[in-house]
């Protein structure tokens, strides 16, 4: 179903973009890894089978989207699949991180989605075909202590993306947002470099295979949301119906990091 499709994928030098573009490389799409870092593209790539390329991108970059996107478009006429996948994240309490990086984290998280979907939208539109898949969090959905920042972001591309589907809705693009919770992934590197987070999750920690296969699912069915993991989506659609109660049972357990 993916053969011969044309997929970009940001943040695809490691973790879940960079499987969810071998997954979809070995479909039969053409998938093209866009990423700050070339070296670390190259990388990523290694062993990857299919149709591919490589081009390096700063989402934080309004000229290197716009360009790197016409260039997509004008050497393949497209673009059928975006990803919004590339993203960062800390964990600090507010009074510990500065303001400057909340304004840093959102220009990658939010406003890079933003880029991403303006610099494609045109050319889906004249074509009345696309899909835009962008990767939220569950943080979007429930806050966490030490995650105001990052749950700031991905609870705006969750909103975003929601207000965008209506916008379309008789477009021909489709919209749909993968909400995950914690994988397995460099991601905490930076997020939890201390590795308490991680020890206190281990029991809802996600491999990124299992994520990206999920993903490759979503392009296929073109599913509006998708929470991960199942467990976890319970929970979510608790806490929107009883917020104040689940924050009141739960706040010890979800604040571990």
């Amino acid at each position: 179903m993916l053969k011969d499709k044309v997929v970009v994928i940001t943040g695809a030098s490691s973790g879940i973009g960079a499987l969810t573009a071998k997954l979809a490389a070995a479909e039969g799409a053409v998938t093209v890894l866009t990423a700050r870092s070339e070296q670390r593209l190259r990388e990523a790539a290694e062993g990857m089978t299919g149709s591919f390329e490589l081009r390096a991108m700063d989402v934080t970059r309004e000229d290197q989207v716009s360009t790197t996107m016409q260039d997509i478009i004008h050497k393949y006429g497209h673009i059928d699949i975006l990803l919004n996948n590339a993203g960062y994240g800390k964990f600090e309490t507010i009074t510990d991180m500065p303001a400057q990086e909340f304004g840093q984290m959102m220009d990658v998280n939010y406003m890079g989605t933003v880029r991403c979907t303006k610099a494609v939208l045109p050319s889906m539109l004249q074509r009345e075909a696309g899909h835009i898949i962008n990767v939220a969090s569950m943080a979007g959905k429930i806050g966490t202590a030490k995650s105001t920042a990052y749950t700031a972001t991905k609870h705006a591309v969750l909103g975003f993306s929601n207000a965008l589907r209506q916008e379309l809705r008789e477009s021909g693009i489709r919209v749909s947002t993968i909400n995950p919770g914690p994988i397995d992934t460099p991601f905490f590197d930076i997020a939890d470099p201390s590795g308490g987070y991680i020890s206190n999750v281990k029991w809802l920690m996600m491999t990124p295979e299992h994520v990206a296969r999920k993903i490759v699912k979503v392009m296929h069915t073109g599913k509006e949301e998708m929470n991960l993991p199942g467990k976890a989506a319970v929970a979510m659609r608790l806490y929107q119906m009883f917020p104040r109660l689940a924050d009141r049972l739960t706040y010890r357990i979800m604040n571990r990091k």
